[in-house]
């Protein structure tokens, strides 16, 4: 072993693990190793604050474990552990620290779904930690190079792998639907490399960027291909990330995120929705906020389902159910009538005066909707509120009156945890109490409404 890697790999305790990798050029070897500080005689714990110095070849633990102690997490991807991967645990850990908190918390939400999904399709569960490379598990995230969702699709990956993308729906940001397609995606890219951390790279580059780096340097072993010019810098990094990624996140107090608080796993029944349905009407039957729905379903894009038929939409567990009756009961009433907005994103070419057509909207509605003054000012990308003038639906009566309770907040209790208790949200325990954030302190009263 290297001198200068003495300080990160402080022993071999476990025989060496092989992953057999059909058409991998190695037999990749993943190391289960002690990590601790910097070794001289004996072994140094080592203060994982970020403001604490580095130093290279240095991973941060805090606590001191005898080999047998430590429990190893098993993996179902090939591990390899080097410099690159290194450089990246430190990075998470320091540098990006606050950034990671965050990925870890939301991976409660996600992680279960995406790896059930992805045991569905027969693919390695950790491969899961792709997403967390590329989005940090949120839906919503958006690249520069107009990628979307928490596993990063262009509009024609998406399409190419069944996802909707319309002015109503996209699809890319539904974590099911959207980790669905990945694993079709990545399965396919198996099948042509049969390499996992090739399949990874391809993920990111594309499969032919790939294959030409393959054709071109005459090697299918991705650390050695990443040594050639030909992959960009975000592709030679790729893989080393989602390794770096995958070991602290299944063991994240060895790498010194110790109090994670994760949020609860995805749970949701769904209810089909007539055409045209406003959410807020599905959130009104159902007896939850408006926020809920939207955080359900951040696939929907306008305040009303897709008017090209029947959708199905996503509610919590305990939401009331049927809601069909009240959702079929909602008739058009003449009399009334409203504006809602759908969104557009502005394609290239794309004018008010072409935008107005399209809809069927004046151009001075457009701008009065916009706040726009100039009719040239349109930048690509850039999201226009469409008014629309439905019939409004006669207005369904509200749940009866709720019974109010006041809870002192305990020591070390959070909005999330009381929400739980008293099976409601945060979002309402936040509107219920006119709260702007999520801090609350012991021995404050918040108001809880029960049916």
């Amino acid at each position: 072993m290297r001198g200068h890697k003495k300080g990160f790999l402080a022993k071999v305790f476990f025989p060496f693990l092989f992953f057999s990798l059909t058409g991998c050029v190695h037999k990749y070897v993943a190391e289960r190793v002690e990590l601790k500080g910097p070794l001289g005689n004996g072994t140094t714990e080592v203060d994982a604050s970020p403001s604490k110095e580095v130093a290279p070849g240095q991973v941060l633990v805090t606590e001191e474990l005898a080999p047998m102690e430590m429990e190893a997490p098993s993996f179902d991807i090939p591990i390899v552990v080097n410099d690159r991967v290194e450089y990246f645990i430190r990075f998470f850990q320091t540098v990006a620290r606050d950034r990671f908190v965050n990925w870890l918390k939301r991976s409660g939400r996600y992680v279960p779904i995406m790896r059930q999904i992805l045991r569905e399709h027969g693919l390695p569960e950790d491969l899961v930690y792709l997403a967390m490379i590329e989005s940090g598990f949120n839906p919503t995230a958006r690249s520069y190079r107009q990628a979307v969702g928490p596993w990063q699709f262009i509009y024609g990956t998406g399409r190419k792998y069944g996802l909707r993308i319309d002015e109503w729906v996209d699809e890319r940001r539904d974590p099911i639907k959207s980790t669905i397609a990945a694993a079709r995606y990545l399965k396919d890219l198996y099948d042509q490399f049969r390499c996992w951390h090739l399949a990874a790279a391809g993920y990111n580059a594309g499969e032919g960027a790939i294959s030409r780096a393959i054709s071109q340097y005459q090697t299918e072993d991705y650390w050695e291909l990443i040594k050639y010019p030909g992959l960009k810098d975000e592709t030679r990094d790729y893989v080393p990330k989602m390794i770096a990624a995958a070991l602290i996140a299944k063991n994240p107090e060895r790498y010194g995120f110790n109090g994670i608080e994760y949020d609860p796993p995805l749970r949701w029944k769904e209810v089909i929705a007539p055409p045209s349905t406003p959410l807020e009407t599905i959130a009104l039957c159902a007896g939850i906020s408006l926020a809920i729905i939207k955080d359900l379903n951040p696939h929907l894009l306008s305040s009303s389902t897709p008017p090209d038929g029947p959708y199905p939409v996503r509610l919590p567990e305990d939401a009331r159910l049927p809601l069909e009756t009240c959702l079929l009961s909602a008739r058009p009433q003449r009399k009334q009538e409203g504006v809602f907005f759908l969104t557009h994103r502005v394609k290239k070419g794309e004018t008010l005066y072409s935008l107005a057509k399209r809809y069927g909207v004046s151009v001075e509605e457009l701008k009065k909707s916009n706040g726009i003054s100039d009719v040239r000012g349109l930048k690509i990308g850039q999201e226009v509120r469409i008014p629309r003038r439905p019939s409004e639906f006669v207005q369904l009566q509200r749940p009866k009156t709720c019974k109010k309770v006041f809870h002192v907040v305990k020591h070390g209790e959070t909005l999330w945890r009381i929400a739980k208790t008293y099976r409601v949200s945060v979002e309402e325990l936040k509107r219920w109490n006119n709260l702007k954030q999520d801090a609350i302190r012991p021995n404050e009263k918040l108001l809880v409404l029960l049916d």
